[in-house]
């Protein structure tokens, strides 16, 4: 399915791209809070990594995470429409786990919408459990739900 695409970590020309796609995937509905400043910060933030996939100009899938203490938390994470059911989006997940496991983390964290089902499967496919429903956890009030993946095991 996917053959010709690099994960890489973004640059800051990336930003625009990874804001759009924020916009346009993840924030619709939402003020739109991940614009390309806030992106560029998280790009130069020595305790998050932003992974993109595709050309500089095209990019087809990102992840962003942020590394705690003993947690990862993959704050944003969006595939282009065209892009999804392709195999890339696991690709670009499973390239942040590694290096999250490689960081010492013992688990990842992530919220979706709790109306977003897509995201759900996904991230259950993929070995996340839902922990939490948070009421009203998004500015629209809509609910969310948090996951987690352990890496390493619990003590």
């Amino acid at each position: 399915m996917i053959t010709d695409l690099a994960i890489r970590l973004a640059v800051p020309a990336d930003a625009p791209a990874i804001a759009a796609m924020s916009r346009d995937y993840i924030e619709q509905g939402l003020p739109w809070s991940w614009q390309s400043q806030r992106i560029a910060r998280a790009i130069r933030d020595p305790n998050t990594n932003v992974a993109v996939a595709g050309r500089a100009d095209a990019l087809v899938a990102f992840g962003i995470m942020s590394y705690l203490e003993t947690d990862a938390h993959l704050l944003l994470f969006a595939v282009h429409h065209d892009h999804r059911r392709t195999g890339i989006g696991s690709a670009v997940l499973r390239w942040l786990e590694e290096v999250a496991q490689a960081a010492g983390s013992k688990r990842i964290r992530v919220e979706a919408r709790r109306d977003n089902t897509a995201a759900r499967h996904f991230y259950n496919e993929h070995g996340y459990h839902e922990r939490q429903i948070a009421s009203a956890m998004y500015r629209d009030g809509v609910d969310g739900i948090r996951l987690e993946k352990w890496l390493r095991a619990q003590s």
